[in-house]
């Protein structure tokens, strides 16, 4: 009787970790991959100094994008905030919380206008802010933008990108109290929503 016992005991475990293992194959192919960059890849087309690339990682982040569909993305960030960023998109993924996609800047040929026309997530780019000559923050991977056309930067009558809205009530927008914004400015985050002369929703950055 024991020995029965132990047998479907053993068996039942059996079919338990079988089960485990197709679900886990099941949810593996069910991600939509956007981007599956290398780190050079990443990195392609622009000069970069070495003194930023030695900062820099690429990380693999999984989200459910608009379609309600989970997706795998990469972000380009600094080895500094990567912990954050690692932690603030579980949140995201687990809040459900939607991202239209995250793809390196490479892909736009570091085109910023058309990276948020496409509502990308990004964070690096080795460009200035725009009307100055001052590296942004997004030149050493401590800024991310994120769902620039449900969170456009609106200055006075100027919104970028140009068919960005902000909509308090369309999905991917973030507002003052999201989840997602508190979380950031716990990590000690600064949050362009709060700016005053301007409102960039999209925005985050840490500064070093």
């Amino acid at each position: 009787m024991k020995s029965l016992f132990l047998f479907l005991f053993l068996f039942a475990q059996s079919i338990n970790c079988q089960t485990e293992r197709t679900k886990n194959i099941q949810t593996e192919s069910a991600i939509i991959i956007d981007c599956s960059y290398t780190f050079e890849e990443a990195l392609m087309g622009i000069e970069i100094p070495n003194s930023v690339i030695s900062q820099l990682t690429l990380v693999n982040v999984e989200y459910f994008s608009l379609d309600e569909k989970l997706h795998r993305g990469q972000i380009v960030i600094n080895k500094k905030v990567s912990k954050d960023i690692i932690e603030i998109f579980n949140l995201i993924k687990e809040s459900r919380f939607p991202i239209a996609k995250v793809i390196p800047a490479v892909k736009y040929n570091w085109d910023d206008e058309a990276s948020m026309n496409d509502n990308n997530t990004v964070a690096f780019n080795y460009r200035k802010v725009k009307g100055s000559n001052v590296q942004s923050s997004h030149s050493y991977g401590m800024a991310i933008d994120i769902n620039p056309l449900q969170n456009p930067h609106i200055k006075g009558k100027t919104i970028q990108p140009s068919s960005g809205k902000y909509d308090t009530k369309a999905k991917g927008t973030l507002l003052r109290n999201s989840k997602i914004v508190n979380e950031f400015i716990k990590r000690g985050w600064q949050w362009g929503g709060r700016w005053r002369s301007s409102k960039d929703y999209q925005h985050f950055e840490k500064k070093k």
